[in-house]
């Protein structure tokens, strides 16, 4: 926002330019200063907390506003709440809030709703203790807020992001697939960090969250919350951060919280996707004409080697027009119905192996439970394929052209 100079500044309206001369005597009005709160959850992370507030505190200096710290910590028994104490008596700016250890998404939203109604923040941060966020890289992500942001996630999957290069197979899978469920399960398709734990948001937008309608407790939190702040129309932005590893203490994530994730992500999906809900109404049709088929050859006297495929192919034909006539009706595709068929008919042999090879394990791994159980296992593989690849691939929306 320009204001005039000469307004403001009545003693030089005296002076007046030289003849084709041009003065502009226009000056950018300052920002209002914000009032920021890091939040900074803990459990048994006292050889990190200390660094951790001094290295904030360093770049509460360079920010033009005011920056708190609260650290939410969850009865740590290494005694991380004692250390915070002592930097309280240093930094007037440093907050402690106790709580039970009920996971990570519960930690963030007491600290958020304690950040909101007791400091009265006017953004918060996400931040871990460990140093895997860097501290230095707080004035970025709250440049983006400045900008005009709502949600800002310091992210490791955009262009001058990164992971630690020392980081095995199963690290990088591990992180990889989570993006990957967040993205194309819960839906966050244009986001290319949905994990991501660094991260600003303006408690304007907080406001608006029922935290008790995210139904989360664990690292789960993180998508749940960045799949709302996406369905209230956001202005979300990811800014490049280096993800370093911890080099003090241990990492909480454990596998409760990878299967907590998981069916989160199929929740999210589940209730804010009439396509998918269509796609599984499909699919309980494809499941009912599936076994009935396969019940009849069996019946017929038809090996149930050959009457297991059989059955799969006829449920994945009716699938098929289902979805490209009701499921995906409204896309817009480029390829015209015969390359959907053939690209189907490659999804439909992908689908079709996976299956039959989930049936031919169970029976032999089983070969006293009915046929049926084993037909009715091998579905549910080959119906998470189906989706994915037929909604992405088969049915894919085409980009809309640019005017």
């Amino acid at each position: 926002m320009k204001t005039n100079f000469l307004r403001q500044a009545p003693e030089l309206s005296h002076l007046k330019p030289e003849q084709g001369e041009i003065i502009d005597f226009t000056v950018q009005t300052p920002m209002a200063a914000l009032k920021i709160v890091m939040i900074i959850p803990t459990y048994n992370e006292r050889d990190n907390i200390s660094s951790m507030i001094d290295a904030l505190q360093a770049q509460a200096k360079k920010l033009l506003h005011d920056m708190h710290i609260l650290v939410v910590d969850d009865n740590s028994p290494d005694g991380t709440a004692d250390v915070v104490r002592t930097k309280q008596a240093a930094y007037p700016n440093v907050h402690l809030l106790m709580g039970e250890k009920a996971g990570l998404g519960a930690a963030y939203i007491r600290g958020m709703v304690h950040a909101m109604d007791k400091l009265h923040a006017d953004v918060v941060f996400e931040m871990d203790a460990d140093f895997s966020h860097k501290p230095e890289d707080v004035p970025r992500l709250m440049a983006a807020i400045d900008q005009g942001a709502d949600f800002v996630i310091g992210s490791r999957y955009v262009k001058g992001g990164s992971i630690p290069k020392e980081w095995g197979l199963l690290r990088r899978m591990n992180s990889l697939g989570g993006n990957i469920v967040g993205r194309y399960v819960a839906g966050l398709y244009k986001i290319r960090d949905c994990t991501a734990g660094f991260r600003a948001i303006k408690t304007s937008l907080l406001g608006k969250v029922v935290f008790d309608d995210l139904r989360v407790q664990g690292y789960a939190f993180q998508v749940a919350l960045l799949h709302k702040a996406v369905s209230l129309g956001a202005s979300i932005k990811e800014v490049p951060v280096d993800f370093v590893d911890r080099t003090a203490g241990e990492s909480k994530l454990g596998i409760s919280d990878i299967i907590e994730f998981i069916l989160n992500a199929w929740w999210i999906r589940l209730h804010s996707s009439k396509t998918f809900i269509k796609f599984a109404i499909v699919g309980l049709s494809g499941v009912i004409v599936n076994l009935g088929v396969f019940t009849l050859l069996l019946q017929a006297d038809v090996n149930k080697y050959l009457a297991s495929p059989i059955s799969i192919e006829v449920s994945i034909i009716t699938n098929f027009l289902l979805n490209n006539y009701w499921t995906f009706r409204w896309r817009k595709s480029q390829d015209r119905v015969r390359i959907k068929g053939l690209k189907f008919n490659v999804v439909s042999l992908v689908s079709l192996g996976v299956s039959y090879s989930t049936f031919i394990a169970l029976s032999v791994l089983f070969p006293e439970t009915h046929p049926v159980i084993h037909q009715l296992i091998g579905i549910a593989p080959a119906m998470f394929i189906n989706y994915f690849l037929n909604s992405y691939w088969t049915f894919k929306h085409a980009p809309e052209s640019g005017n």
